[in-house]
């Protein structure tokens, strides 16, 4: 399963209700994208040095970090033209995240129902 930005951070608040969902899957994966959105969220936070020093010590290591590449390029295309014809954009963040989910066929575990608009990707919610 792919987390999104809002599952990273529920996880690191320790949402309870999220457990059970994960607990479902030993594979979790991290796009960069949701990384880099996680680390910008918390630049000003006052528990800053508390959250990063929880994706060093925690999620890096027991997570697969998904990056881009040429591959994910061209579902990231497929995936824009597709909702754009559609009438449907989503944040161009969570298209790079929708691309990644489809190049490794994974579901996306997340909140923002705009994924649901996203053909052949499935979004895992709690």
């Amino acid at each position: 399963m792919i987390l999104d930005t809002n599952a990273l951070s529920a996880l690191a608040d320790g949402d309870a209700t999220l457990l059970p969902v994960l607990g479902r899957t030993a594979d979790l994966a991290l796009p960069v994208i949701v990384l880099g959105e996680y680390l910008f969220g918390i630049r000003k936070s006052r528990h800053r040095t508390r959250y990063e020093q929880w994706i060093e010590g925690v999620v890096l290591p027991n997570f697969q970090l998904l990056t881009v590449e040429e591959e994910t390029a061209s579902h990231y295309a497929s995936l824009r033209q597709e909702l754009q014809t559609v009438g449907l954009p989503i944040p161009s963040n969570d298209l790079w995240i929708g691309a990644l989910a489809r190049q490794h066929r994974l579901p996306v575990v997340s909140r923002d129902r705009h994924f649901d608009a996203v053909k052949g990707l499935r979004r895992v919610s709690w």
